[in-house]
């Protein structure tokens, strides 16, 4: 009996044994993966900074061209501005032209009357003039 208790012992310590060797089989491939894992973790991390830095760049360039478009819009409002006032010079210009033409057309119908007798007075002065030449 003590013999069967040698060969549970042993077996058992084979069964152990072998555990054992799978277990630290199952450990090292874990530790590969764990170490590729952990190389691409860094230089993912290297990717990431790279990025970082270009967006960084970008993101400055974007604040500078939204700067300098302000700046453009702001010259333009400028320049809208200045037009608006030389239409409303423009405006004022066209607005005294036509008072005037007005006021030619009201004196021109008020002495109407006056001028067609100038001018037959002046026909009659012109055909006595002829008659006495003659």
């Amino acid at each position: 009996m003590e013999i069967l208790l040698y060969i549970a012992a042993l077996i058992a310590a084979v069964a152990f044994a072998v555990l054992v060797i799978y277990l630290a089989g199952t450990l090292k491939e874990t530790r590969r993966t764990l170490h590729n894992v952990a190389n691409t973790l860094e230089g993912l991390e290297q990717q990431m900074q790279g990025i970082t830095a270009e967006t960084t760049a970008l993101l400055n360039k974007t604040n500078q061209l939204a700067e300098d478009v302000q700046e453009k819009s702001k010259k333009l409002n400028n320049l809208v501005e200045g037009i608006q006032g030389v239409g409303d010079s423009v405006k004022q210009f066209n607005g005294s032209l036509q008072k005037i033409s007005d006021e030619i057309v009201k004196e021109s119908e008020e002495h109407k009357q006056t001028a067609a007798q100038t001018v037959k007075w002046g026909q009659a002065i012109l055909d006595l003039w002829k008659r006495y030449k003659n």
